[in-house]
C-alpha cells in the first residue's frame, strides 16, 4: 500500500505532544472507501484468520477497547489501518518499505500458497491487513507494541515489508520488517520528527543496544548473525546503516520515494540545509536525505497536514504549476494523490486526564483538497458521519463527501482552490474553538461516565460542523466544475 509517514517527538512539537501520521493510500487502479469505527472488545475473535494470507492466530484473552480505521467494503479483510487503545496506546500500520534481492533471497517473504498439484494450501505470514487487528488491543505502552509485532513477525512471518509506528504520550517507536521474518526498531528522538515515503528509512542503527539495554533500538534476536552470515552490512568503517543494507536505491525511488521525504525535510527544516539549485546538499534524487531531523521551529498540527497534502508547492514539480518552466510539472509522485484513503494525526497531549488527552484528527480522500478533523480518541462510539461509509456514493458521510470534493476541486483548480483554502482554514479553527471549549467542561467533571458522555457529545458536535462546512464547500466547488462545462454559452433569456 503506497502511503507517507511523519512521526514528531514530544519537544519538537508546540505542546508537548508526540504525533503519528500517516496518509493510507490506495493501489494503482483502485480506491478503497473507509470509516471511522471504534471496536468493542466482545468484536474481538479469540482466533483470526486472515483473508489474504490464510494464517490463523491465536489471540489473548482480555482484548481493549480502540478505535479503527477498516476498509468499508467487506472483501480483503478489515485493514484496521490506525487507531488508539483504553490503555492510551496508538499505532499506524503500515507504511509499505522497500528492500533488496540480497535480503529477501536470505529470508523470503512468507506468500500464501493455494492448494494445487495435490499440495496442501500453505498459510503466507501477517500483513497491512491484520496487523493493527492482532497488536493494538493487547498493548499497554508503544515499547510493548514494538516487541509484540516483533514476536508475531518472527513466529509467523510476513508476506511484505512494512514500516510501522507505535505511540504512548512519552515515545514514538519505529519498527521495519527485513525480509520475512526479521525486523528492526528505532525511538524516535524527541527533540526530532521523522518522515517515511515507501522506503526501508533507518539509516542509523545500535545493535549493541538493541540486543542489550533496549534504551533506543530493538531488533529481532539473532539479526547479527542474519547480517553476517549472508554478508549484508555495506559499511566500510562500522556502524551499521539499514537503508544501504536491508533498502533500496532503485531509479524508480528517486520518482517515487524520495522526493516525498526531501518536500517534507525541506519544508521542515527550509534553512538548515541546501535544497534547491545548482549547490543543493540534497535534492529530490538524494538517497542519503535524513530519517530524522530536529525541526528549526516546533511543529504543529497544521504541519503534518500541510507536507502530507503536498504536491509540491513552490517547485517546478507541483502538478498544477500555472506559470514558468513546466517541464519538470508532475515529475514526482505526490504525497497529497488522488488516492489517499485516508489521513490519521495521532495527538498525545501531556496536560490533562488520559482519558481526555489524545486527540485522533481525521481526513478522508485526496490531501491536497481535504480537512483535518479532531475527534477525542477515548471513546466508546464515533459519529455516524465518519463511521456509516459503504460502497454506496452518498453526500451523507465524510469519505464521499470529500471524494466528490476532491474530483470536482482538481478539474477546476483554477477556480476551486480558494473555496479550498477556506474550507480548510475554517474546519481547523472550528476544530481548535471546539477542542478548546470541550477541553475547559471536562476540567471540571471527575466521574468518569459523565466524561464519556461529554466527549461522545463534542465529537457529535465536531460531526456536525464538519458536515455542514463541507455540504457548503461541495456546493461551491460543483459551481466552479459546472460553469466550465464543454456545453456553456454566456448569453442567457433572463
Amino acid at each position: 500500500m503506497a502511503c507517507t509517514t511523519i512521526l514528531v517527538g514530544k519537544n519538537a512539537s508546540y505542546d508537548g505532544s508526540t504525533m503519528i501520521a500517516r496518509n493510507d493510500d490506495s493501489g494503482s487502479g483502485h480506491f478503497t472507501p473507509k470509516k471511522f469505527v471504534v471496536v468493542d472488545p466482545k468484536d474481538q475473535p479469540h482466533k483470526y484468520k486472515s483473508v489474504i494470507s490464510h494464517v490463523e492466530v491465536e489471540l489473548p484473552d482480555s482484548p481493549m477497547r480502540c478505535t479503527a480505521m477498516p476498509n468499508a467494503v467487506d472483501g480483503e479483510g478489515i485493514w484496521a489501518a490506525s487507531g488508539v487503545n483504553e490503555a492510551h496506546v496508538a499505532m499506524t500500520a503500515t507504511e509499505t518499505i522497500t528492500s533488496n534481492p540480497r535480503v529477501l533471497g536470505a529470508d523470503p517473504l512468507v506468500c500464501y500458497q493455494p492448494a494445487e498439484d495435490g499440495k496442501e494450501e500453505q498459510a503466507g505470514g501477517i500483513g497491512e491487513e491484520d496487523i493493527v487487528c492482532l497488536v493494538l488491543p493487547y498493548i499497554h505502552s508503544a515499547r510493548e507494541g514494538v516487541k509484540r509485532l516483533g514476536a508475531l513477525l518472527e513466529q509467523y512471518g510476513t508476506y511484505e515489508m512494512n514500516g510501522i509506528a507505535f505511540q504512548d504520550v512519552d515515545e514514538i517507536w519505529w519498527l521495519e520488517t527485513i525480509g520475512g521474518h526479521h525486523w528492526i526498531a528505532r525511538r524516535v528522538p524527541d527533540d526530532a520528527y521523522v518522515v517515511m515515503p515507501n522506503q526501508l528509512g533507518i539509516d542509523r542503527f545500535d545493535l549493541e543496544d538493541a540486543l542489550s539495554e533496549q534504551t533506543e533500538y530493538m531488533c529481532s534476536a539473532d539479526l547479527c548473525e542474519f547480517i553476517e552470515k549472508y554478508h549484508l552490512d555495506l559499511s566500510q568503517e562500522g556502524g551499521l546503516n539499514p537503508r544501504d543494507a536491508f533498502g533500496s536505491h532503485d531509479d524508480a525511488d528517486h520518482v517515487y520515494n524520495t522526493p516525498r521525504a526531501w518536500f517534507m525535510l525541506r519544508y521542515l527544516n527550509p534553512h538548515s540545509r541546501v535544497w534547491d539549485g545548482e549547490n543543493a546538499e540534497y535534492t529530490p534524487y538524494s538517497d542519503d536525505l535524513p530519517w530524522c531531523m530536529v525541526p528549526e521551529k516546533k511543529v504543529t498540527v497544521e504541519d503534518v497536514k500541510y507536507v502530507l497534502s503536498s504536491h509540491y508547492q513552490g517547485t517546478p514539480y507541483d502538478p498544477y504549476l500555472a506559470y514558468g518552466d513546466k517541464s519538470m510539472s508532475g515529475a514526482f509522485r505526490s504525497i497529497g494523490i488522488n488516492r489517499n484513503d485516508f489521513l490519521s494525526v495521532i495527538q498525545m497531549r501531556p496536560e490533562g486526564k488520559p482519558d481526555s488527552s489524545i486527540i485522533e484528527w481525521v481526513a478522508f480522500a485526496s490531501n491536497a483538497f481535504n480537512v483535518l478533523v479532531p475527534f477525542y480518541a477515548d471513546v466508546d462510539t464515533t459519529p455516524e458521519y465518519l463511521s456509516n461509509t459503504t460502497g454506496e456514493v452518498s453526500t451523507d458521510n465524510f469519505y464521499w463527501s470529500s471524494r466528490m470534493i476532491a474530483a470536482m476541486a482538481d478539474a477546476s483548480y483554477k477556480n476551486s482552490v480558494f473555496h479550498i483554502e477556506r474550507y480548510k482554514e475554517h474546519v481547523l479553527a472550528k476544530g481548535h474553538e471546539l477542542i478548546h471549549r470541550f477541553d475547559a467542561l471536562l476540567e471540571k467533571e471527575t466521574d468518569s461516565q459523565k466524561r464519556m458522555a461529554i466527549r461522545r457529545e463534542a465529537n457529535e458536535e465536531i460531526a456536525k460542523m464538519v458536515k455542514k462546512e463541507t455540504s457548503a464547500t461541495l456546493d461551491k466547488v460543483l459551481f466552479e466544475l459546472s460553469s466550465q462545462m464543454k456545453n456553456s454559452y454566456s448569453r442567457s433569456d433572463a
